[in-house]
């Protein structure tokens, strides 16, 4: 991602996708910056989609 990028995007936001991939992943904030966009929402996407099935998971074996 461009700088001029980074400064259109909502920068409340940006730290918000930031902190949320470099929590599950350990990423450095310059290996985030530098994906695309589209690439950083993959992650974000994968990360939730993880997210619920643990969830579940665990829900049901609390359940049991």
């Amino acid at each position: 991602m461009t700088w001029a990028a980074v400064a259109t995007y909502p920068r409340e936001q940006l730290f918000q996708e930031i902190a949320y991939i470099a929590y599950h992943f350990h990423w450095s904030v310059d290996d985030i910056l530098d994906m695309e966009h589209e690439e950083r929402h993959v992650w974000l996407r994968e990360i939730a989609r993880v997210n619920r099935s643990e969830e579940r998971r665990v829900g049901k074996e609390c359940r049991s």
